[in-house]
């Protein structure tokens, strides 16, 4: 008690009474993923309410003279009878634990029923380092008044871990949280004495039984959508909605006495909350006290056809035995409801060497051994905590040899998700996201967070080389610009099995005619073999429109790509997320048969202008200008798509033509500024326009008046996309290592662009063998549902990462990924 005394200034009292009060970790550790639950317990301090290991108490303590600590233990044990409604749950199969695309939720995936099955018991004790053995017992009157307050304080606060989950553990799939539509309160509702049975419905429109929308102003009963494999309805209802406008209708069969019902909004085009639901059906006789639910609803009808089509199965390989295993590199991420595209890329990225190197054992101590004030937003220090969990093998258990979630141990990406997600448009939601956006999001992040140090996505940086050719006065061009993966093309015309796929979608058609549908054996998909996809990718491409700078006009040109360089790891990735023939976004379901090993040799490019070729003459400076291609332009305009985004398009993709084109505002087109005014940065071309960056100057001015100079300012802004509130904390995070030539731009030349062209010597290159060490696979209709899982090459054997759950591979469907990485053979 004396020790206790002596450091009892340091000891505070959190205000937890309001939203603004000081995060408390006390469930988690802020540099491993010790917990409570931990043989050797949590210590929150009672200064910093930063919650640790023991690993880190000491060394803490030390370096902060912060020692004065609660120590948290908790112990759980099986209720009485528990084990047994486990079982009966397990026997439900399924049917009764899947219902909904969701995780986290009641009827969703990795369905928690901790309270229910066990009985949590928490002890307290005040420790003061260094000597952590011993403990005085909490709550005991002879404690100090202050910290008592402090400890009660504490205990009653929500975790910041528990606040990071909760945010987004009720995220779905598919978008099921619902909101109340705006056309409820006064829906019109005619008087037509219309009076609707409580069974035996059929379209008025065609002969259909099933899937039938009752639209609740007129009571017209109508036949629903056509899904994407070709079952559902004829559109019926919708299009009864482009004649009346009639804003709201109920899927027949759903209706229940809880008003849990599907009811779809067709003006706010989503599935919405009707509050007056019972007065709306009883305008038409509806009792919905006395209805009974006897069809799936549209949630259920999507997972029904995502495993039904084969993919889902197969992706998961839910019909195999899998045989659980743990250790080192085999520790699982638990979904926090829509995280699964960060957890697939990130077990994938740590099997890279270089990101163990940096964020791993000594790299990840390094960090460590810091000690800042706020661990929890330090990008670096979360990147080690992950990757130090997920290759430690502390995290990773198994009992009973099972995969049954309650058995199985892992690691929450609450605290890392935030910080990779802050202020981010896509990833700072609850929505799931593209995990090749996100791929690429971080590597954005790792840049920007590794000033003076090796960055380890080096290792998957390389040079793409354009070679493009004047086909009227045939002198050439060259320009280099540095990648991270390519998108590879997948050509369904070059299928091999074209005659099958097109007798499937026949009979699949006259089943669907007859009301019929076909076995799920019976499914056809395109099977494109690689080469062919190569062969897209790096094949000629005719350029319409080129401005030629020899003849000084326009002309046709003819574009070839190839790699410049070849990285240690290559990110490869399919582009299974396309435009229909309706330029509606659509995901391929496609077969693209991706080996173990992979030579890249032919692809090689020769190295810049060749003996025999007559360079392009270079524009004057002040012709260095972009100019979007008018041909382009005017047909994405055609398509509906607004004229900004068609700008930010045909710059992105560099004028490349209109499939780079369609395929970018394909991925974009959801971003929330994509038709906003869209600035040239500079007016400039190419990998010159970043190398050239001007600083706003509202932001700049801002940033000055906070005490920062021009040169930390303009560095700031430049290394956080002009981000005001990021470039702050930027400065202080990097104010001893901005560098004089961050500060103003060079001025925009022909001489200044061609300094800024990459440098062959910056990126690593060697042979070009690669053997394929993981792959990341999306199942579902778009990027932006569904679900992600990772397979991944271990000492030998395919091991699959479903979130959590980590197994060996029986059969891993390579030919139905989405992102590949392969890395050099030694």
């Amino acid at each position: 008690m004396e020790e206790l005394r002596k450091h009892l200034s340091k000891v505070n009292v959190p205000c937890v009474s309001g939203a603004g009060g000081p995060p408390i970790y006390k469930d988690e550790c802020v540099y491993s993923y010790d917990n409570p639950e931990t043989p050797t317990g949590l210590y929150v301090c009672l200064h910093s309410f930063l919650g640790f290991g023991e690993a880190y108490v000491r060394e803490y303590a030390n370096k902060t003279g912060n020692r004065i600590f609660l120590h948290i233990q908790r112990v759980k044990t099986i209720k009485e009878g528990a084990d047994m409604d486990a079982d009966a749950e397990s026997e439900a199969g399924p049917e009764r634990k899947i219902t909904r695309l969701a995780i986290g939720v009641e009827g969703g995936y990795n369905e928690s029923d901790m309270a229910k099955k066990y009985e949590i018991k928490d002890t307290y004790s005040i420790v003061v380092a260094p000597d952590l053995d011993k403990k005085l017992p909490y709550p005991d009157p002879e404690l100090p008044m202050r910290v008592t307050q402090s400890v009660e304080a504490i205990l009653a606060a929500d975790s910041a871990i528990a606040k990071l989950e909760k945010a987004t553990l009720m995220g779905t799939w598919d978008g099921e949280v619902r909101q109340a539509s705006k056309y409820a309160e006064n829906l019109q509702q005619l008087d037509n004495g219309k009076r609707i049975p409580p069974s035996g419905w059929q379209c008025e429109k065609c002969d259909l039984t099933n899937n039938l929308w009752l639209n609740l102003t007129d009571g017209s009963i109508m036949c629903g959508r056509k899904f994407f494999d070709g079952s559902g309805g004829n559109d019926h209802a919708v299009e009864h909605y482009r004649v009346t406008g009639f804003p709201l209708a109920v899927k027949l069969g759903t209706i229940t006495a809880d008003g849990k019902s599907d009811v779809f909004s067709y003006p706010e085009d989503e599935m919405v909350l009707d509050p007056h639901l019972e007065r709306h059906l009883s305008h038409f006789g509806i009792n919905m006290a006395a209805m009974k639910k006897s069809e799936k609803s549209m949630v259920e009808l999507e997972l029904d056809i995502n495993q039904r089509i084969g993919e889902w199965s197969a992706l998961t390989e839910s019909e195999s035995e899998l045989q659980p295993v743990a250790g080192p590199g085999y520790t699982g991420m638990r979904n926090l409801g829509n995280s699964c595209y960060i957890n697939s890329v990130m077990q994938v990225l740590f099997v890279i060497p270089d990101f163990q190197q940096r964020f791993v054992g000594t790299g990840a101590e390094r960090y460590f051994s810091e000690f800042p004030s706020d661990p929890a937003n330090d990008f670096n220090i979360q990147m080690a905590k992950l990757g130090t969990g997920l290759q430690s093998g502390k995290y990773s258990s198994i009992a009973e040899n099972t995969l049954d979630t309650d058995h199985i141990t892992g690691i929450s990406p609450a605290m890392f998700k935030n910080i990779v997600g802050k202020n981010h448009p896509d990833f700072s939601t609850k929505q799931q996201q593209d995990a090749n956006d996100f791929y690429l999001h971080l590597l954005t992040l790792l840049d920007r967070n590794s000033r003076n140090q090796t960055n380890p996505a080096d290792a998957l940086k390389f040079l793409l080389e354009d070679r493009v050719e004047c086909l009227a006065s045939r002198k050439v061009k060259y320009r280099t610009r540095e990648e991270y993966s390519f998108r590879l093309p997948v050509p369904l015309d070059k299928a091999t099995n074209l005659d099958e796929v097109r007798e499937f979608q026949e009979r699949k058609k006259a089943a669907r005619e007859s009301g019929q549908r076909l076995p799920d054996r019976d499914i056809v998909r395109h099977k494109v073999p690689l080469q062919a996809c190569l062969e897209s990718f790096f094949g000629p491409e005719l350029i319409e429109q080129f401005y030629s700078t020899a003849i000084d006009g326009k002309t046709n040109a003819k574009k070839i790509t190839r790699l410049a360089t070849m990285p240690d790891c290559l990110m490869i990735h399919v582009g299974k997320f396309t435009l229909g023939d309706d330029w509606v976004p659509k995901k391929l379901d496609v077969s693209v048969d991706m080996p173990d090993e992979l030579d890249l040799s032919n692809w090689r490019s020769a190295g810049g202008l060749q003996p025999g070729e007559e360079a392009l003459p270079e524009p004057a400076a002040e012709e260095v200008k972009f100019a979007f291609d008018e041909a382009v332009m005017s047909e994405l305009l055609t398509m509906g798509f607004p004229p900004e985004a068609c700008k930010r398009a045909c710059y992105h993709t560099k004028n490349s033509g209109l499939e780079a084109a369609s395929n970018w505002l394909m991925e974009h087109i959801a971003d929330e500024d994509i038709s906003e005014p869209f600035v040239v940065p500079n007016n400039s071309i190419g990998d010159c326009a970043a190398n050239q960056f001007v600083a706003n100057p509202e932001s700049l001015a801002m940033l000055m008046s906070m005490g920062f100079d021009e040169r930390q300012a303009v560095a700031a802004l430049k290394a956080t996309d002009g981000n005001v509130e990021r470039a702050t904390d930027w400065i202080f995070s990097h104010a001893d290592s901005i560098s004089v030539d961050e500060a103003a731009p060079a001025a925009n030349s022909s001489a200044a662009a061609a300094s800024s062209a990459p440098n062959k010597t910056d990126y690593r290159d060697g042979r070009g063998k690669y053997r394929l060490v993981g792959f990341i696979s999306h199942m579902g209709t778009s990027a932006q549902v569904g679900h992600y899982v990772c397979h991944i090459r271990k000492k030998g054997e395919w091991v699959i990462f479903n979130d959590s759950k980590v197994a060996k591979s029986q059969n891993p469907p390579k030919d139905l990924g989405y992102l590949y990485l392969y890395m050099r053979e030694q």
